[in-house]
């Protein structure tokens, strides 16, 4: 059977690689920048980072349900359902959103200090989330976008938002932080502004996007609701995340400034990563998702084999390239001995994992562009509970810092490996048709 041809999934890839890669890469920006104040601010910036992230990961199902079902739609010639479902999904963003800015504003301390204890990292840190926040239901509308504009195989368009409202943000944010002549800056809480400013910029264009289809643009609860029918599973596997990562935080937050704050230098590393493996795994959603709705489940199949093989290679080849910077690129993030001195216990861990991430990043991708969430559900949220959680929570048990907190993602990600080959291998989830009941 003939493959795809590579250059066809790089088309995809590459644009939607761009579009992944810009939030984290303008957070390791943001790290660097607010780096140079202090362990402090840096460990306060991981704790409110990684909360904002997670409340965002919660909600992924805007970006990759609508995806699942738009590439169906699309595989089936239905162009106006596939921008229906994107108005939907904008809609959901907004209501959402708003939301989460209000039980944010009320929960931002509690949490904070939960994650932190009491003192000066978790005090910063409530500061910096109160006003990055009310990026949220921006976050969730650029979400919706890519999904629905994924689902027609256009990235290029999407890629452009981001990247316009991300390269400005980032230009501005250590002017916000540090100052520039008569201004001092407004030190940590600069970054979130600029933060907020990035996601304002790109939401709006998505929006305009929407507005110029010609399809109607009132909210039908029905199609909502049926959204929140896929995203139930993609929610409860966010959850999963979520747990480990939070944990993760906050075990490294109560051991030592200097541990969070070289936790968040290499996590930060590890989820820039992530995504530009994942950008495979978009191509594979959106062209898996085509095949299934016009009915050719052997190509959906091939196209599986076809990701396994390209999210291997590039995988080792991010390893590689990591394990060789590892003596110079932590110094960028920051100057601080002792943060330096604590980067290695999880350094070498990040770099092992790339070629097993690669895969399943890639599997993810087309399980997702199946449909077969309830599966994902399942194999994340039993990695979790038998790999990471335990690891990390006998971390600070047993005072073992980042080697325990690193050696849990890593139980995490071996396990996810084994379920999603079995899956795929099964073939089970290649079920065709322009809706998948």
């Amino acid at each position: 059977m003939d493959q795809v041809p590579l250059r066809r999934v790089l088309s995809l890839a590459l644009p939607a690689l761009l579009v992944l890669a810009a939030e984290p890469l303008y957070l390791l920006v943001d790290t660097a920048v607010v780096g140079r104040l202090g362990a402090v601010p840096l460990a306060a910036l991981a704790v409110g980072g990684v909360v904002l992230a997670q409340v965002s990961t919660q909600l992924t199902f805007l970006s990759y349900g609508t995806t699942a079902r738009a590439a169906r739609l699309h595989g089936a010639g239905r162009r106006e359902d596939v921008v229906a479902e994107g108005v939907q999904a904008t809609w959901l963003a907004l209501l959402l959103g708003a939301g989460l800015v209000l039980v944010g504003q009320v929960f931002a301390g509690p949490v904070a200090r939960l994650l932190a204890g009491e003192g000066a990292v978790a005090d910063s840190a409530v500061s910096w989330l109160r006003i990055a926040l009310f990026g949220a239901p921006l976050i969730l509308v650029t979400m919706s976008g890519n999904g629905w504009m994924r689902g027609v195989q256009e990235t290029a368009r999407p890629m452009r938002y981001v990247l316009f409202g991300n390269a400005l943000s980032a230009v501005i944010c250590p002017v916000f932080v540090h100052g520039l002549g008569g201004f001092d800056g407004w030190g940590l809480e600069g970054s979130a502004i600029a933060n907020v400013l990035a996601q304002a910029i790109s939401a709006v264009l998505f929006l305009r996007a929407l507005a110029v289809e010609r399809v109607p643009l009132r909210p039908h609860w029905r199609g909502m609701l049926a959204q929140l029918g896929l995203g139930r599973d993609l929610v409860l596997r966010s959850l999963a995340f979520q747990a480990c990562f939070v944990s993760a935080a906050a075990v490294a937050a109560r051991t030592s400034a200097a541990t969070a704050a070289a936790h968040q230098v290499v996590l930060q590393l590890w989820t820039f990563l992530a995504l530009v493996l994942d950008s495979l795994a978009i191509a594979a959603q959106s062209l898996v998702g085509a095949e299934l709705g016009a009915g050719r489940a052997e190509r959906a199949k091939a196209l599986a084999r076809q990701m396994i093989r390209y999210g291997l290679v590039f995988g080792i080849a991010l390893g590689v390239m990591f394990a060789a910077l590892s003596g110079v690129l932590p110094g960028v993030f920051t100057p601080d001995a002792g943060v330096l001195a604590e980067v290695p216990h999880a350094w070498w861990f990040f770099v092992a994992l790339q070629p097993v991430a690669g895969v399943v990043f890639a599997l993810d991708g087309v399980l997702l562009g199946a449909g077969d969430a309830a599966f994902l559900r399942t194999a994340t949220l039993l990695s979790a509970a038998l790999g990471f959680l335990p690891l990390v929570w006998a971390s600070m048990v047993f005072g073992w810092g980042l080697l325990g907190i690193w050696t849990g993602l890593s139980a995490f990600m071996v396990l996810r490996l084994a379920a999603v080959l079995w899956r795929a291998g099964s073939g089970r989830w290649a079920v065709v048709g322009a809706v998948r009941d």
